[in-house]
């Protein structure tokens, strides 16, 4: 893993604009035409008593990215005046900015209101192995204020099995695993919605459904309606422009390609750039793009500039 101090240094050299302060709820302008990153990396003093999550759930942060976005520092206990890094620049995911997008690698959801220039972004928890999201074109097909739950009975054998049975029905209220709100999807069995723990946002969690931080999925709520879109990628590296400068995000993959060596990601990631006619034109900064890949640390990182000599198959 990257250093600590090589993590700070690279943003403020290569990409972000530390600000220093709390964040606000991630409400951020779309960037112009071309271009597509949104927002600033932002520095704050831990208090004493704060927490990874804590502070993930104040700044609508999620755990791992926090953790990976501070190597070196401990979650539980950052101490009294550290300075912890807020990853709260993002490069847009791919594809039409409209309704809701899900990047399951990013354990991250974008909605794009409709003629409005502005995205909302927030953490999700989603499925853990073995009840892995689904990759799906989807829309929203309910909204539910305080719901009740069924728990499935694949689930209510799982918890049988570890010796805490659940009842056939837990009503709304603050033991519901739901939360406050729930919304359905088109595809069969799986949520959008709330909370009863606050520890679990940006990890694998769940059985499958995309799990919200409460105040987060009660704004969401109040925005969409039925028949929203919602398309769910698996991306872990995404790329972007910024003033004509190529960018790279890369998170650590869910599949089996997690467990590969930084130079089978490397070659991923080429093999992904050389199929984007959107970067064609640019000569890769190849060192920092090994870095960026083997760092899997959530932030954009500029690795090519503007108007430069095509990258060749030769160069690899």
């Amino acid at each position: 893993m990257l250093s600590r101090a090589f993590t700070v240094s690279r943003c403020l050299s290569l990409s972000a604009l530390f600000v220093a302060g709390s964040a606000a709820a991630l409400e951020l302008p779309l960037p112009p035409p071309g271009d597509d990153i949104v927002g600033q990396v932002q520095v704050v003093q831990a208090k004493y008593e704060d927490t990874f999550a804590d502070l993930g759930s104040a700044n609508d942060l999620g755990y791992l990215e926090m953790v990976v976005a501070n190597p070196g520092v401990d979650p539980w206990l950052p101490g009294e005046g550290t300075e912890v890094i807020l990853p709260t620049r993002f490069i847009l995911p791919p594809g039409p900015r409209e309704g809701i997008v899900i990047n399951l690698a990013e354990y991250r959801l974008y909605y794009y209101p409709k003629n409005r220039d502005v995205v909302y972004t927030y953490p999700l928890g989603i499925g853990r192995e073995g009840w892995s999201s689904p990759v799906a074109n989807a829309r929203i097909t309910a909204k539910t204020p305080n719901p009740g739950w069924y728990p499935p009975q694949s689930i209510r054998e799982e918890h049988a099995a570890d010796g805490d049975p659940l009842p056939s029905y837990v009503p709304p209220g603050p033991d519901n695993p739901l939360g406050p709100y729930k919304m359905g999807l088109s595809v069969p069995g799986y949520l959008i919605h709330g909370s009863n723990k606050k520890f679990g946002i940006g990890m694998r969690v769940s059985h499958g459904c995309f799990r919200m931080l409460n105040h987060n999925v009660l704004k969401l709520a109040s925005m969409v309606s039925v028949g929203t879109s919602v398309r769910i990628i698996n991306e872990p590296y995404k790329f972007g422009r910024s003033d004509g400068k190529v960018y790279l995000e890369a998170h650590a993959p869910l599949s089996d390609i997690g467990d590969a060596s930084v130079v089978d990601k490397h070659t991923a990631v080429i093999n992904a750039l050389l199929q984007n006619e959107a970067f064609a034109g640019v000569r890769l900064d190849w060192e920092m793009l090994r870095e960026v890949v083997a760092a899997e640390d959530g932030l954009p990182i500029e690795i090519a500039q503007p108007d430069q000599a095509l990258v060749s198959a030769s160069s690899l």
